[in-house]
């Protein structure tokens, strides 16, 4: 039986990869660093100390990869107080899988965003546990993150669900052992290698349905 879901947030709650994306690159240009074409995908799914030091060693960019990391995150919390640019049909999922399963969140993004935005959202008390990347050792691709979050949950991964966009989201949440739904993320989406490691695909968040998770194999389990 299907124990619990974890959600990632970003490109399945709510849309700010641009936020991210513009907050870094106004970074590194006014740190003396150089931006590159590769530089938005390599650090999908990066833990917050990941990705300030790839913006440091990699991109050139001047500072101390933790104050790179709070100056980054204070100008995304910034952006998604000022507009929440929440994900059509977001909430309304949020609020269905959670009258159906305890939710936990997994996500990279750094822990004062993620609070910023399920605040914003009203959907902090539907999640029993939140997790940032920033709390374990290893960012996506590797499962650390949906580990810790089933582990707070006291939930077996083997029997939890987990909901992804990206595609080292999807290796990470099938690293974990768990069951993977994959809402594809449109401007970046995952490659057919990551793909095929989800047991299920949806191209809508009105396709995730307690109907649809209970269409997985684990709920064979």
């Amino acid at each position: 039986m299907i124990e619990a879901i974890v959600l990632d947030l970003d490109g399945v709650v709510v849309d700010t990869e641009e936020v991210w994306d513009r907050e870094r690159r106004a970074y590194v240009a006014a740190h003396g660093g150089t931006w590159t074409d590769a530089a938005t995908r390599a650090m999908q799914g990066m833990s917050s100390a990941e990705w300030a030091r790839y913006l440091h060693d990699e991109l050139g960019a001047d500072g101390d990869p933790q104050d790179i990391s709070r100056e980054v995150a204070a100008g995304v919390v910034a952006e998604v107080r000022r507009r929440l640019p929440l994900l059509p049909g977001a909430v309304e999922a949020v609020h269905a899988l959670a009258d159906a399963y305890p939710l936990g969140l997994a996500s990279s993004a750094n822990r004062e965003v993620i609070d910023a935005v399920l605040d914003g959202a009203g959907l902090t008390g539907r999640f029993v546990t939140t997790v940032s990347s920033e709390e374990v050792p290893r960012g996506k691709p590797a499962p650390d993150v949906y580990l810790e979050a089933a582990r707070r949950m006291g939930a077996d991964p083997a029997s939890t669900v987990a909901i992804e966009d990206s595609h080292n989201g999807i290796l990470a949440a099938e690293a974990a052992g768990m069951a993977v739904i994959a809402l594809p993320n449109h401007e970046f989406p995952p490659g057919d290698d990551a793909l095929e490691h989800a047991d299920l695909v949806l191209d809508r968040l009105d396709e995730l349905t307690v109907e649809a998770v209970e269409r997985l194999p684990a709920a064979d389990r």
